[in-house]
């Protein structure tokens, strides 16, 4: 035990240790104390502080329980976010996690890497802290270092698997963080421009092209949705557009769309002063994807993907959209617009139609867009809405692995109809009643038949409190899933959009 050195060390104990079998020797009779006392029987997501002053190698142990037997991915992952909170109550710089025996001996080394995942997952997600603006700051600025001790030594090809779940833990973790940045970043810190800005960040970083159209370049292509959002304010419209490219073809790819509307004060469809504070989030789709692509550039994966972020605030003004007004998108389609309030579903028209002039195969559209997911599904799951269930199902496959619940969406003809219009194609708005499946089929309308999955992130995007790994404020929800869901594909040969 004279290894694990550090400000604070992080011992896993279940509670069949914590009963007495298996217990370390130098630990049995303080955790059976503990256990008595009942201060920590071992329980999952139990995490109990032990100051340890006869040990000057571990001033403090964070002793932090496992359950019945041992933790799933989920589980795992949960327990070492409540343990880096822990870690950042106790203000340590460096943290080291003992990996028990039972977690080590694995099987097969697949489940290493999962392990190894979960772990560096969970950490950097619970060590997320909002950045503040207070004139006084404190000093500590959370962890600096994060070490992995194994009980007993591991095989070489198990070590390695350790090492690449640990290095895609990190990958997932930071490009959720990135994400949670971005959408906490109030309205008047984070203009269309300044997401521009954000992105092309991200893809020099990476050495991914990538390009944005201003409010000129898109009035010559004829991008009428995203420009009639964007006219009201002061802060222009941009279109955002980065690439990545895995394969040695420019094929298959993946489009990937996210809702960047910085600031929604409905347009003039004014919302209700009530909650328009956190109105600067309506850009979490936005974040989402960017947080991908940074994940991307890390990882490298052997897939083709597209990202496509239409960016505007909904302002009120003289030259706003308004209700009745008849605008054409992108793709020739004519919008009769009944909502101002209703902008997201316009602005990703344009950025479908451009996803598929870039030759996204699939479509992937992130937006927090409806108020009445909400009502269906709280802040607990996002909602989908799909024209390929097969597509979908993937997606669910990979959300179930994240950790990040989805639910799928009805989309009967009926709610389709629901969106005619006498006078121009559609309607942007058909009403309260099934209001996140009608605007999910709107945005679908615009893939032309391509396989489209959309992802309402309305509820899930931002929390009002802490909950699982997610912090009160953004949660960066959906990066992991996506992620997910791209290296699964990219490590599936015979993956294939156009099938």
């Amino acid at each position: 035990m004279a290894e694990l050195q550090g400000e604070a060390v992080c011992l896993i104990f279940s509670e069949t240790q914590v009963l007495g079998e298996g217990l370390p020797a130098e630990w049995a009779e303080r955790v059976r104390l503990l256990s008595g006392a009942g201060l920590f029987s071992g329980k999952q997501g139990q995490i109990y502080i032990l100051p340890a002053m006869d040990r000057p190698e571990q001033p403090v142990v964070i002793l932090a329980g496992s359950g019945k037997g041992r933790p799933g991915v989920h589980e795992l992952r949960q327990l070492m976010a409540q343990t880096a909170r822990a870690a950042y109550r106790l203000k340590a710089a460096c943290l080291v996690v003992q990996i028990p025996d039972d977690l080590n001996r694995l099987p097969e080394s697949l489940k290493a890497e999962q392990a190894g995942q979960a772990i560096a997952e969970g950490l950097i997600l619970g060590a997320y802290r909002r950045r503040q603006y207070k004139l006084e700051q404190t000093a500590y600025a959370g962890l600096e270092t994060v070490r992995l001790h194994m009980e007993r030594s591991c095989e070489a090809m198990e070590e390695e698997a350790w090492k690449q779940g640990v290095k895609r833990g990190q990958a997932f973790g930071e490009a959720a963080n990135l994400a949670r940045d971005l959408t906490n970043l109030p309205g008047n810190l984070l203009t269309p421009s300044g997401l521009a800005v954000a992105a092309i960040e991200i893809a020099e970083r990476h050495g991914l092209p990538a390009e944005v159209l201003d409010e000129r370049e898109m009035e010559l292509k004829g991008m009428g949705g995203l420009l009639a959002v964007g006219n009201g304010s002061v802060n222009p419209p941009r279109m955002i557009v980065i690439r990545y490219q895995g394969t040695n073809q420019w094929e298959n790819a993946v489009g990937i769309v996210g809702k960047g509307i910085t600031f929604d004060t409905g347009g003039i469809s004014l919302k209700r002063a009530a909650g328009m504070e956190s109105m600067f989030s309506d850009m979490g789709g936005a974040a989402a994807v960017l947080g991908v692509m940074d994940a991307l550039g890390h990882l490298r994966p052997q897939v083709n993907v597209v990202m496509l972020i239409p960016a505007a605030e909904n302002m009120p003004a003289g030259n706003a959209f308004k209700p009745g007004d008849l605008i054409t998108s992108f793709s020739g389609r004519t919008i009769e617009i009944i909502n101002t309030d209703a902008e997201g579903r316009v602005i990703l028209a344009d950025a479908l139609t451009y996803a598929r002039e870039w030759g996204a195969e699939r479509i992937i559209d992130v937006a927090t867009l409806t108020g009445a997911v909400l009502s269906i599904l709280g802040d607990v799951a996002t909602g989908a809405v799909t024209n390929d269930q097969a597509f979908l199902e993937e997606i669910l496959e990979a959300s179930r692995r994240s950790g990040e619940p989805i639910w799928e969406l009805p989309a009967y003809p009926e709610f389709r109809e629901m969106l005619k219009s006498e006078v121009a194609d559609l309607r942007n708005a058909a009403g309260r009643y099934g209001g996140a499946s009608t605007a999910g089929l709107f945005i679908g309308e615009f893939a032309e038949g391509l396989p489209w999955v959309h992802l309402d992130i309305a509820g899930t995007a931002f929390l009002s409190s802490e909950r699982g790994v997610n912090p009160k404020g953004a949660t960066g929800v959906m990066v992991r899933t996506l992620l997910e869901y791209l290296l699964h594909a990219a490590s599936d040969p015979g993956f294939h959009p156009g099938q």
